[in-house]
């Protein structure tokens, strides 16, 4: 029985999105990274994608070439996507 094929593109992504996590979550904005829905005007769209958390969306003119989040990597879609800051639920 072969797995359907929304489960590969899950265990796809999450691999890309495990294998770069280091270097986006080392950007300076990032506060976290996971797998799920790339978002488009506001809706969730059925595209699955790395969502990168930030503090706050910049525009990209804004950003030194280093801080980029690229939209794609590894032929896999980036949703950035803007959570503010992350604290444990003890407030920390």
């Amino acid at each position: 029985m072969s797995p359907d094929s929304s489960q590969v593109d899950y265990e796809r992504v999450k691999s890309v999105k495990e294998t770069h996590e280091r270097d986006l979550l080392a950007k300076q904005n990032v506060v976290g990274c996971g797998v799920g829905y790339k978002f488009a005007g506001g809706k969730r769209t059925d595209i699955l994608a790395i969502i990168v958390m930030v503090r706050k969306k910049t525009p990209e003119s804004l950003l030194e070439g280093e801080e980029i989040i690229p939209r794609e990597i590894d032929g896999v879609p980036v949703d950035v996507q803007e959570v503010g800051e992350l604290r444990g639920s003890d407030g920390n």
